[in-house]
């Protein structure tokens, strides 16, 4: 069961499978008799579901892919910021240290936005008290981050610790987050149309559910066989394709999200030369977080 699909739409297969055997017993005995029906039809509409189901998950992994690229951009991003944030602000020690730190904060709070979930302790843990004042009144937490970076940079320019070229330089990693926090929003608040996923709900639950009817007469006692065969097939690419829409999400086949920002703050404090450093992210039921 490891990745499967099938804890998911077991409940569907053993309706979809205890129909066929009902069906199959019945017309073996004598007690009904389904008309048959010619394999044509079926076969037509087997082949339609296939190509709509495909043409569905292929636009769902499409979203997927997206925004696995946006996160490793995000990656390359907040390093980027902290690395040159220490290399070039070492006569204000303190305000590279709070960069680096702002940086592991925006992700952890751009996780917990992408998740619809509360600010936890992992995206609170490296601002100071007046910051997380500041981060649980704002309606939007990361954009409040990246604010606080460009006055940090800001402030390091007036103090004339930095040159305008290197506060330019910062400042464009600053903005480069900023579009990958637009971008990882666009995915979350765009998903794709209703229709699409209604039309093939409707379509693969009245194709599997009517299936027993149209293949019992042909299919004999093999027709549970053979239904519960097609019900995974159906079941399981409309159920996949609910699942990688959903990118940001938090089944398993959602990106990992938690491991991505524990990733990130372990090279961060390695930079900083942190003794105590989290734990790497490890697997759990084989599936990172």
């Amino acid at each position: 069961m490891r990745g499967s699909i099938v804890p998911h739409i077991w409940p569907q297969m053993i309706i979809v499978t205890l129909l066929s055997v009902a069906v199959t017993l019945l017309e073996t005995h004598g007690y009904i008799h389904v008309a048959p029906i010619a394999a044509l039809p079926f076969s037509l509409i087997g082949v339609a579901l296939s190509i709509f189901a495909a043409f569905r998950n292929t636009a769902s992994y499409d979203r997927w892919w997206e925004a696995r690229k946006i996160l490793g951009q995000m990656v390359i991003d907040a390093r980027g910021l902290s690395r040159q944030a220490l290399a070039y602000l070492a006569a204000e020690p303190a305000v590279a240290r709070r960069l680096a730190l702002h940086s592991i904060a925006f992700c952890d709070t751009l996780r917990c936005l992408l998740r619809d979930e509360p600010l936890d302790e992992p995206a609170l843990r490296h601002l100071d008290a007046r910051e997380r004042a500041l981060m649980q009144a704002s309606r939007h937490v990361p954009n409040r981050v990246l604010a606080l970076m460009s006055t940090a940079i800001a402030g390091a320019l007036g103090r004339g610790q930095i040159s305008p070229q290197m506060a330019q330089t910062l400042e464009e990693r600053v903005t480069a987050l900023s579009g990958d926090l637009a971008a990882a929003e666009r995915i979350k608040s765009t998903p794709l149309p209703f229709a699409y996923s209604l039309l093939l709900h409707r379509t693969v639950y009245l194709f599997c559910f009517l299936l027993p009817f149209g293949v019992a007469d042909s299919m004999g006692l093999w027709t549970p066989v053979i239904v519960a065969i097609m019900s995974y097939t159906f079941f399981g690419l409309d159920t996949l394709g609910d699942e990688l829409v959903v990118p940001f999400g938090t089944t398993s086949n959602s990106l990992p999200l938690m491991a991505i920002c524990r990733t990130i703050e372990i090279n961060i404090l390695e930079d900083l030369g942190e003794p105590n450093l989290p734990s790497a992210p490890q697997p759990v039921n084989f599936i990172l977080e």
